[in-house]
């Protein structure tokens, strides 16, 4: 009981994260509303322990460099896909992630961004690796 206790309340003492910025973003004819991860603490926590995501919502993670950045789905409970963005906005590859999974999902060539969004919404919307997304540039790297 008293560790239940003591959990409970090293919980409830955690600093949460702030609200994060919003950015609207453009993929063909469909507009996303993309929380902004540009920090190391909103990128650790990414979509972890959320129950839903919006239709059009998702996340975009702001990377400092151009990589072969991974992804994986430790303490997420919704099944995302992501897609790998280059600088230039460039999809540069997708793939669909199960919740749970501590498998790692990699961008094909390197990449300065990843949209995660609900699983199969960028296969739904016909938007594959090649595509250009718009609104990126309001976008910096923290």
């Amino acid at each position: 009981m008293r560790t239940a206790v003591l959990a409970a309340a090293l919980f409830l003492a955690a600093p949460a994260l702030a609200e994060l910025p919003v950015v609207e973003l453009g993929a063909g004819l469909h507009v996303i509303r993309a929380e902004v991860a540009a920090d190391m603490a909103s990128r650790a926590q990414g979509l972890m322990h959320r129950k839903s995501l919006p239709a059009n919502g998702g996340m975009v993670f702001v990377f400092g460099e151009d990589a072969i950045h991974c992804m994986w789905m430790k303490n997420t409970l919704i099944p995302l896909a992501v897609a790998f963005i280059d600088r230039a906005g460039t999809i540069v590859s997708i793939s669909e992630m199960q919740p749970h999974s501590e498998q790692t999902h990699c961008a094909a060539k390197p990449a300065r961004y990843a949209l995660e969004m609900n699983k199969g919404w960028f296969a739904q919307k016909g938007i594959r690796p090649g595509a250009k997304l718009r609104g990126l540039d309001k976008l910096a790297p923290r």
